[in-house]
């Protein structure tokens, strides 16, 4: 970024914060077993939802003028959170997980070329080789040196997932032009998902009862990875270093895939410390400042 809009440290920090409970989705959504996707939508929303309004409430008349917004900031991060959700559950629908999770992995790299469009945003030559980096240690992760097998039955997937991730990078992007809106008022957003989430799930699924590891995994996704997670994104996609977000933002998959090994719920292979390295040195190369 040039001098007249150099990043907020803390609010980038914030976004690393967000990278970091995103890791934990993964293990929290295995815990939720057979539950349909958008019942789970709707419940870890609504918790983020609550969790949020009753933020507010305990802040009295300044934490509800924090919710205010503008209509099109509402209908941006509204649209970009459920519609990024919907797609990603399509993806995993119409086409295999390894390769419908590769092409979702592709919206970090995204942001970063996104954010050389924003005026006044300079992204350098060792962030976008560092994102490039971190999306082959995605490749080698997910795939384990296996080849991908791309079948045209598959197509419907493999547009949803990469829909998904141009979501999520344009939003992440655009977002900053609503910088003057509180962080706190992604809580409204998350209602309104929780809302469109429920209808989805009345309309397309059977209703699951969660039971008590169900419900915990819930109440964990709403307050960690669903809910401070994009109340943290918003704060650091506003004002912290969009770029070097997204270059780290590979983190979530590799820490994300170490959580279920120590879990047990994933078995280790050597593909993880390859992209460990991998990943090592990419976030090293976005990070360092050029001499």
């Amino acid at each position: 970024m040039n001098a007249s809009a150099q990043p907020d440290r803390r609010a980038t920090l914030s976004g690393l914060l967000a990278i970091l409970l995103w890791a934990s989705l993964a293990l929290l959504t295995t815990l939720t077993g057979s539950l349909p996707p958008f019942q789970v939508l709707a419940t870890s929303f609504g918790v983020a939802a609550v969790l949020g309004l009753l933020r507010a409430a305990l802040r009295g008349k300044a934490g509800w003028n924090e919710l205010r917004q503008p209509l099109p900031a509402l209908a941006l991060s509204t649209a970009a959170l459920f519609g990024y959700h919907a797609l990603y559950f399509i993806a995993l629908k119409r086409a295999p997980a390894l390769e419908a999770n590769l092409l979702n992995y592709m919206w970090p790299l995204l942001i970063v070329l996104f954010a050389g469009l924003l005026p006044g945003v300079r992204v350098r030559g060792g962030q976008i080789v560092g994102t490039l980096l971190g999306l082959v240690a995605a490749v080698v992760l997910v795939t384990k040196g296996s080849s991908l097998q791309i079948r045209g039955e598959f197509v419907p997937g493999y547009l949803a997932a990469l829909s998904a991730a141009v979501v999520w990078a344009a939003y992440s992007v655009l977002n900053r032009r609503h910088a003057q809106v509180p962080s706190a008022a992604i809580a409204v957003a998350c209602a309104l998902v929780s809302l469109f989430g429920g209808i989805a799930h009345h309309l397309f699924e059977t209703h699951v009862q969660p039971d008590a590891t169900q419900w915990l995994a819930l109440v964990g996704m709403g307050i960690g990875p669903v809910g401070a997670a994009f109340l943290l994104w918003d704060h650091g996609t506003k004002r912290g270093d969009i770029a070097l977000l997204g270059s780290l933002s590979y983190l979530a998959p590799l820490l994300s895939t170490l959580l279920l090994v120590v879990a047990g719920k994933a078995q280790p292979h050597v593909s993880q410390a390859i992209a460990i390295a991998l990943l090592l040195l990419g976030a090293w190369l976005s990070v360092r400042k050029p001499k």
